[in-house]
């Protein structure tokens, strides 16, 4: 067996690996007893049929096994040997050696490796990275304030209808009447039709075309109590009855939205609520501002360590790595952004490696139940038990992908933690739009 070594340059290097009969031979003769031993063929006993007759069947399959066996362990012990950290995994080089294999002799195999660049980066104080910090106006504290109660606000009757409100009323066509339907006077596009629906009021009766009224077809059915393939058998003309105007008022200043809000006995007056407001406002801009330094000192730290990818090699590794689900256009569309991605995760790791940061067992657990949090807010569910966090973040943990994602944070927020307290920091005022302008 021989081994053939050629650096193309210093990130990628050739490996042939040569065998003779003297090095198959013997491992076949084996794999073929090993057929033989388990072969239940008909006309003879179970190992007892001749070797020719197993040769005939098996010998091709016995030949590969073999040979894959034994270039696979040469090539892992070259890897091995040469201490190579390799980037992804040996690919087939694309111009292969012509081996015979209906007349096997000598067998080269030839492989394309990448060695993973060295990452050089050390960050200290004269390293500059920008800090965006919004300021808290009085105009976004009161258009945050109204945002709160219209969330915790309620449907309450009304005398006349307006733009934006609820129209409960029954549908009769012919011997087909439909009661308690809910018409959102916000669904229906058409302004000139929509303008015929505010003014209603109670026990007001309007004509209505219901299939030029109410264009969304899921909408309607849902409506009119039918399946939406069921919508062709309903009229188009319908006549309205107004039983009820309902329109979306604000939660009151009480003491009730209070702990509604923030949660029982957080605050007890409007002031101590506004106070509440503009701490959770604060905290709000502070995460945008924290994603937008997580963004800067990424972009600051890559362009630093500018580390050389083998590019052409890891495009030929992704689509083997994804078992060719993706082509090569698609993957050279997206390979900037996971170059990117790759480059921060070989410099966070040379930073965490380096200053000896750790990911304890607590960090990822506060970080999923981060996550429960914010998905469980996101369903306008703020103050959430905490037995129902850490049993919804330990189903997160549970999940590979997931599991995988809340890792990566932990591991980005201890490195960039380290790095804020390291580098110099500049601090920057911004408006809020600019802020959203820049993370765009």
């Amino acid at each position: 067996m021989k081994v053939t070594k050629n650096q193309v340059d210093d990130l990628n290097m050739t490996v042939s690996i040569a065998l003779d009969k003297n090095d198959w031979a013997e491992p076949r003769k084996k794999k073929l007893n090993e057929f033989r031993r388990n072969a239940d063929i008909r006309g003879f006993r179970r190992g007892m049929a001749p070797m020719s007759l197993i040769e005939k069947v098996h010998g091709g399959q016995a030949l590969a096994e073999v040979v894959n066996k034994l270039i696979t362990d040469e090539l892992n012990k070259f890897i091995e040997d040469n201490k190579l950290n390799i980037l992804g995994e040996p690919l087939p080089s694309e111009k292969q050696s012509d081996n015979n294999w209906e007349n096997p002799d000598e067998f080269v195999f030839d492989f394309d490796l990448a060695v993973a660049p060295e990452v050089n980066i050390t960050v200290t104080a004269d390293d500059k990275i920008p800090y965006y910090t919004v300021t808290v106006t009085a105009a976004a504290l009161k258009d945050y304030k109204q945002g709160l109660l219209k969330q915790f606000g309620q449907l309450e009757s009304a005398e006349v209808s307006k733009d934006d409100d609820f129209v409960i009323a029954d549908f009769t066509s012919g011997d087909q009447k439909v009661e308690g339907a809910y018409v959102a006077l916000r669904s229906i596009s058409d302004a000139k039709i929509k303008k015929g629906f505010v003014g209603l009021k109670k026990d007001d009766t309007k004509q209505v075309d219901i299939v030029k009224t109410f264009t969304n077809e899921a909408d309607r059915a849902a409506m009119f109590h039918v399946k939406k393939e069921e919508l062709a058998n309903l009229p188009d003309k319908w006549t309205m009855t107004v039983k009820d105007i309902k329109t979306f008022v604000d939660a009151p200043m009480t003491q009730a939205t209070f702990d509604q809000v923030f949660g029982e006995g957080a605050c007890k007056d409007e002031a101590e609520f506004d106070a509440k407001v503009k701490e959770r406002l604060q905290g709000e801009y502070a995460q945008e501002s924290d994603y937008r330094f997580m963004i800067d000192a990424k972009e600051y730290l890559i362009e630093k360590a500018a580390i050389q990818l083998p590019d052409a090699f890891m495009k030929r590794w992704i689509k083997f790595a994804n078992d060719d689900k993706f082509t090569m256009e698609q993957i050279e569309a997206e390979y900037d952004l996971f170059a990117k991605d790759f480059r921060w995760n070989m410099v966070r790791g040379k930073i965490m490696k380096d200053n000896g940061l750790k990911v304890g067992k607590d960090d990822v657990m506060k970080q999923a139940m981060s996550m429960a949090a914010y998905q469980f807010a996101m369903y306008g569910m703020q103050n959430v038990p905490e037995e129902h966090l850490t049993k919804y973040a330990e189903q997160l943990l549970g999940d590979r992908q997931q599991a995988d994602r809340i890792l990566e944070k932990v591991e980005d927020d201890i490195a960039l933690t380290w790095v804020r307290k390291t580098a110099t920091i500049e601090k920057k005022k911004i408006s809020l739009e600019k802020m959203r302008e820049l993370t765009k």
